[in-house]
């Protein structure tokens, strides 16, 4: 079973650049650690303040192996430094998913080879 931890970020929306190299920077660090990063995600329209991260794991036990790997490396941890000493996030959430495979990653009709 592949499970997705889906992150809700609130940030300071006046520090969008600020969180943009941190999610940078976790495109390099993730894969490298055993997470199948699916992707970061900033405000575009509307709502300002909020952004997302989704990451998959084979299993909950792969993932708390992937929070030791975070805990353990260098990179990882300034990554978190980097956060906390500029205080962009304001809030982060964790709710772990997984999706429907009948509803997943459909292309549009439009686009389909007919």
């Amino acid at each position: 079973m592949t499970i997705t931890c889906f992150i809700r970020y609130q940030i300071d929306p006046f520090q969008r650049d600020a969180f943009r190299l941190y999610a940078e920077n976790w495109g390099r660090i993730i894969p490298r650690l055993g997470g199948h990063l699916l992707g970061y995600f900033l405000p575009h329209e509307g709502t300002n303040d909020e952004a997302w991260g989704l990451v998959a794991f084979e299993s909950l036990a792969a993932y708390e192996a992937y929070r030791a790997s975070l805990r353990a490396d260098d990179e990882a941890r300034a990554n978190f430094e980097l956060a906390r000493s500029q205080r962009f996030i304001l809030r982060e959430q964790r709710t772990f998913v997984e999706a429907v495979d009948g509803a997943f990653c459909l292309p549009p009709l439009a686009l389909v080879a007919r």
